[in-house]
């Protein structure tokens, strides 16, 4: 197997809501959403969305471009663990290391969506965490947002990567990894080949305030990855690589985006799968945004993912100043 994604997946509900108003600080930034409490209020529709978090749009994301990918998670056995094992399949995912837990329901996440934004009510259930039996080692292991039972697991998954070299590890932490702190995943970070987050994520994983790129890449890059990619939303991305530090821009949206879900890791994820293809990282960085451009334009992460053809003839046809640049 080329590729194999670890971490959580969910159905996400998105609701679009229709009555609320946003505010945001002097810079934009810091915004909040505001609706009417203890009343009736009408949205415009719901739409059901299975099979998706970080670890489970990697996974699509990958076989999309051309990789032979798999996914290793767990499910509940009810309607949504059915539907979610189904999308999967038809995305040319292997299910074969996603356990189906009898007595415990999928992960139901509800998407608030007003405009191109959203806000997300998560849930994680207490799903045990273990390496798969039998489990054959890919080239690439895309690791990333998992329940709060899976401390161990970290250890586990560092001790594993380190009797199983020929695995390059791919580590997005998210929101409870974050929280477990730099210390406890320590190993695992040592063990990492690229490390992916946004600029606010790095600052919190660093446990320090508002910081540059270029000091947050070299900090990161210090926890141990041979590679720190960090995004920064319409800044575009940036990674260091021990040598030099690299920026590239956004993908020019082709119209106005309906749904930002997903677009860090459509980013993130493609960078990753273009480096397991064999591509330098200054060309990964060119595939990144591209993919990010197109998921944006659909509802949910993954109904916009592109093929490698498709997003091969985007870069073609790329403006002029869509370029990597030296930091």
């Amino acid at each position: 197997m080329d590729f194999i994604a670890i971490g959580d997946t969910a159905v996400d509900e998105f609701i679009k809501l229709k009555e609320a108003r946003v505010n945001c600080d002097i810079n934009n930034q810091d915004c909040t959403i505001s609706m009417k409490w203890g009343d009736k209020i009408p949205y415009e529709f719901s739409v059901l969305v299975p099979g998706v978090g970080n670890a489970a749009n990697a996974a699509v994301a990958a076989a999309r471009l051309g990789l032979s990918s798999g996914f290793v998670s767990n499910v509940g056995n009810d309607r949504y663990g059915e539907e979610t094992l189904a999308a999967f399949k038809k995305e040319g995912v292997d299910t074969t290391y996603i356990a189906v837990n009898d007595g415990m329901p999928t992960n139901h996440h509800y998407v608030l969506w007003y405009e191109a934004e959203r806000t997300i009510l998560i849930r994680h259930e207490a799903y045990p965490y273990v390496i798969p039996k039998k489990f054959v080692p890919p080239r690439w292991i895309y690791l990333s947002s998992a329940g709060e039972r899976s401390e161990a697991f970290h250890g586990e998954l560092a001790a594993w990567l380190v009797a199983h070299p020929e695995t390059k590890l791919a580590f997005q932490p998210g929101t409870f990894q974050m929280s477990m702190g730099k210390e406890k995943l320590a190993p695992l970070y040592a063990a990492t080949e690229l490390v992916a987050c946004n600029k606010e994520e790095a600052e919190r994983i660093l446990g320090i305030g508002e910081t540059n790129i270029k000091e947050l890449l070299e900090k990161m890059r210090a926890l141990g990855p041979k590679i720190a990619l960090i995004t920064d939303g319409p800044n575009g991305a940036y990674a260091f690589d021990g040598t030099e530090m690299l920026k590239i821009t956004m993908y020019p949206d082709q119209k106005p985006p309906v749904d930002r879900t997903g677009a860090g890791d459509a980013t993130t994820s493609t960078v990753v799968v273009a480096l397991a293809q064999g591509l330098p990282l200054r060309e990964a960085l060119l595939w990144g945004p591209v993919n990010s451009m197109s998921v944006v334009q659909e509802i949910g992460a993954q109904k916009g993912l592109l093929t490698r053809e498709k997003l091969e003839e985007y870069l073609k046809n790329a403006p002029a100043d869509y370029r990597v640049e030296s930091l």
